[in-house]
């Protein structure tokens, strides 16, 4: 089976966005991590955390949102909730759900490092 020049096309197109995706990625990676000691993920999940009328959501919809499995949701609000972040708390209408919530501290290093990320964003997605 050959390669068709719109399936051409379409690899390449794919290809870019994944190369874009990559060099934004690390950069925010990177950014976050030396000056605010965040990782991507865990802007993603204080953000969406803040944007929340209440601060605080679901770990099944957060993961959702987030697009992490429920696992790897579950290892990240970990280390948030070490280092004083977010916490837990059950649902007390249904006893079966978890919310993580924002906490001043989660709250203070998100308003820091909000900034870092749109500017970054700005500069990368601009070009």
């Amino acid at each position: 089976m050959s390669i068709t020049r719109d399936d051409a096309g379409l690899v390449e197109e794919w290809r870019e966005l994944l190369d874009r995706h990559a060099r934004v990625s690390c950069a925010l990676e990177k950014t976050l991590q030396e000056r605010h000691e965040l990782g991507v993920s865990e802007f993603e999940v204080l953000e969406r955390l803040a944007s929340c009328d209440l601060e605080r959501h679901r770990m099944q919809e957060l993961a959702e949102v987030v697009h992490l499995s429920q696992s790897a949701l579950s290892r990240l609000v970990g280390r948030l909730e070490h280092d004083g972040l977010v916490c837990r708390s059950m649902c007390s209408d249904d006893r079966r759900g978890i919310f993580a919530c924002l906490t001043e501290a989660g709250r203070t290093r998100y308003e820091a490092a909000r900034p870092t990320q749109r500017q970054l964003l700005a500069e990368l997605l601009n070009d």
